[in-house]
C-alpha cells in the first residue's frame, strides 16, 4: 500500500464546509482508502455539534462526512508516541494542545502522513507533514 493520510481537524472541518479547490484537487489524487482521520478527529467534530444542537445541516454534513471516512481508533500505540512526544514538547519549553498533540502521536503511531495547515505540527520531529488547503 502507498501513502497513508491523516487529516487533522482544521482540514477535515475545510472539507465539511467545503474545501477550496486545492484541498478538492489533492483529495481526488489520492486513493479514498489512502485517507483517515483519528478518533480524536472526530471526537472534537462531535464536540462542535454537541455545541450546535439546532445546526440540523451542520450535522447532517458532519455525520455524512463520518460515514465515508474512515476513524482510526486511537490505542495503546498512540498512547505511547503521545507520552513521549507530550514529554519532549514540555521538555523543549514548547508544549501544543492536547488534543493536537494527540492527533500528531496517531499520526506517527499510524506511519501516517499528517495533512494540515496548521503550523505549530511543524516542530514535531519525525512527523510527516503535508498542506492540502494553501500547498
Amino acid at each position: 500500500m502507498g501513502a497513508r493520510y491523516l487529516l487533522d481537524t482544521n482540514t477535515a472541518s475545510f472539507l465539511i464546509r467545503g474545501a477550496g479547490p486545492r484541498l478538492q484537487q489533492r483529495l481526488r489524487s489520492v486513493q479514498p482508502s489512502a485517507t483517515a482521520i483519528s478518533a480524536v478527529t472526530e471526537g472534537e467534530l462531535l464536540f462542535g455539534l454537541a455545541r450546535k444542537p439546532h445546526a440540523v445541516a451542520l450535522h447532517r454534513t458532519v455525520h455524512a462526512f463520518l460515514a465515508h471516512v474512515e476513524v482510526l481508533p486511537w490505542g495503546s500505540e498512540a498512547a505511547r508516541c503521545y507520552g513521549a512526544l507530550r514529554s519532549g514538547l514540555e521538555a523543549q519549553e514548547r508544549p501544543m494542545g492536547a488534543l493536537d498533540t494527540m492527533i500528531a502521536a496517531h499520526a506517527l503511531a499510524t506511519g501516517c502522513t499528517l495533512v494540515t495547515n496548521d503550523q505549530a505540527f511543524a516542530r514535531i520531529e519525525g512527523l510527516a507533514l503535508e498542506d492540502w488547503v494553501s500547498g
